[in-house]
């Protein structure tokens, strides 16, 4: 009968010697299912444990992206002859004005925004009308309309910015946190340099994994930084020459969501091109879109790209996901550290993992899948033009 018949092997396999080299192939074996599951329960424990301590990771952890930047400084101070505490003040000190001037360009935005918002109130509820009966014209139900734009006040906008503001001082936790572990990180740097060394011995693979890390995380921070300041202070002069009203709050906005992948240009786009309908109609509309457009294609598209180089070796559909996901995990502060994250869990799970090199290319490390392409092209294209190329007459011998 046939439940009597002995079962053959997987399809394919027709000896033992090539079940046992599958069986090698694969890791875990029969059990690489299990593991799988166990990697993916193990994930999101950790996320979840991630998220309930997202009020200390998050400072932690903008604290060790800081200290990265800076570390440069105190190489060169350092051979220059300059004492390690001083080195060590002076990163301290950089890394201190840097955030208090920034810190301060907040506040100035935040006030302006408070000022803004009550000067367009009358504009914003207009054109929040308009824009329901725009819905209802096109087959909107008209109770879901009236359901959605009753209740907006711009009111409670202001009030939600002075919430906000007032609440700076329930930031001291965060704040705290962040500057200790400034100063604790900055002294323990100095001793990096030799620990590397101790460690290279013993986990080469680990420790070149730990300096590319810090040399990527450098190199993606820094490049963003100084072109997104470039990129708010050409969109804060274009929105001044166009006339939208909060030309610096949109334009230091613009800075801020540079750090944020693909999503970023869409977030920060949105309020000039709202104020600008509202001061000058379509006329203005489209020309902030049109400036936005063409700065973003230049400094992100073009610039961003040759000067970061190989330092972010993550895909398109990564990127996007990892700013989701750690926007959920942290907060918003995570989908503007959602590289350093994403890179610091590749470099712990497959860069310092010979056995998982093999999962490179598909995060994103297409230098080698981008020359076999191109071999495959020049191959069926020589093939197709082979085959479009008439047969040359046979030639009779000549006798």
């Amino acid at each position: 009968m046939w439940w009597n018949r002995k079962r053959t092997g997987p399809k394919g396999v027709t000896s033992e010697a090539e079940a046992e080299a599958l069986r090698r192939e694969v890791p875990g074996g029969e059990h690489r299912n299990a593991f799988i599951l166990i990697g993916f329960g193990g994930a999101a424990v950790a996320a979840f444990g991630i998220a309930a301590l997202s009020g200390i990771i998050a400072p932690v952890f903008f604290a060790l992206v800081l200290t990265i930047c800076v570390h440069p400084l105190r190489v060169w101070l350092e051979d220059h002859g300059v004492p390690r505490g001083i080195a060590t003040g002076s990163v301290i000190t950089a890394v201190t004005l840097l955030l208090v001037a920034f810190g301060y360009a907040v506040m100035v935005a935040f006030g302006q925004f408070a000022n803004l918002l009550p000067e367009f109130a009358g504009e914003i509820k207009s054109w929040g009308a308009d824009l329901a009966q725009w819905l209802v014209s096109i087959g909107i139900n008209a109770d879901e309309v009236h359901a959605l734009f009753s209740d907006f006040d711009p009111g409670t906008v202001i009030g939600f910015v002075g919430g906000l503001v007032g609440g700076l001082a329930g930031w001291t936790t965060t704040l705290v946190v962040l500057f200790t572990m400034l100063l604790l990180m900055a002294m323990d740097a100095g001793y990096l340099p030799t620990l590397l060394r101790q460690l290279r011995p013993h986990r080469p693979l680990v420790a070149t994994s730990l300096v590319n890390y810090g040399s990527n995380v450098r190199r993606y921070m820094v490049v963003t930084t100084v072109l997104g300041v470039a990129q708010g202070v050409v969109n804060w002069i274009a929105l001044l020459i166009i006339g939208v009203p909060g030309a610096f709050i949109w334009g230091l906005l613009a800075f801020l969501c540079s750090f944020i992948p693909n999503i970023g240009y869409f977030i920060a786009i949105i309020p000039p091109i709202i104020f600008g309908a509202l001061v000058g109609g379509w006329p203005t509309v489209i020309a902030v879109i049109v400036v936005y457009g063409v700065i973003n294609a230049v400094i992100q598209s073009v610039i961003q790209p040759r000067v970061v180089g190989n330092a972010v070796a993550l895909s398109q559909t990564i990127t996007f996901f990892s700013v989701l996901f750690w926007a959920v995990v942290i907060g918003p502060i995570g989908a503007i550290l959602a590289i350093p994250l994403t890179l610091l869990v590749r470099m712990v799970l497959v860069d310092s993992n010979p056995n998982s090199f093999w999962l490179r290319p598909m995060l994103g490390e297409l230098d080698e899948t981008k020359a076999l392409m191109a071999e495959s092209d020049a191959a069926a294209k020589a093939a197709r033009k082979a085959k479009r190329a008439p047969l040359a007459p046979a030639v009779s011998p000549v006798e």
